[in-house]
């Protein structure tokens, strides 16, 4: 189980960075224009360095849906190793079956 305060600092930076996606996708496309010129690149540099820090997507940590654990998320189902297991186990997950050859 992972700290509530962990859990609700990257539930906090998925926001921000849902916040300024628009606004950092404008500036990274200005930033690599072959026809722009140097001042709206180096504009364009800035004010990407000017956004909050947490607003760059890869500041946000994949963690498990249920209790948040930071290591061995699996993205299909958006949980950890170790719950992916139990569940599996137990037979909450329509579908999956221990292989056996």
């Amino acid at each position: 189980m992972a700290k509530k305060s962990m859990v609700a600092k990257n539930n906090q930076r998925k926001e921000i960075v849902a916040r300024y996606a628009a606004k950092r996708l404008e500036l990274k496309k200005a930033l690599i224009d072959p026809n722009g010129t140097d001042e709206s690149r180096e504009a364009a540099r800035v004010g990407l360095q000017k956004l909050p820090r947490d607003a760059s997507p890869v500041r946000v940590r994949n963690r498990d849906a249920i209790d948040g654990r930071p290591r061995g998320h699996l993205k299909e189902f958006g949980i950890s190793r170790v719950r992916f297991r139990d569940m599996a186990h137990r037979g909450e997950l329509p579908g999956i079956t221990k292989s056996s050859w």
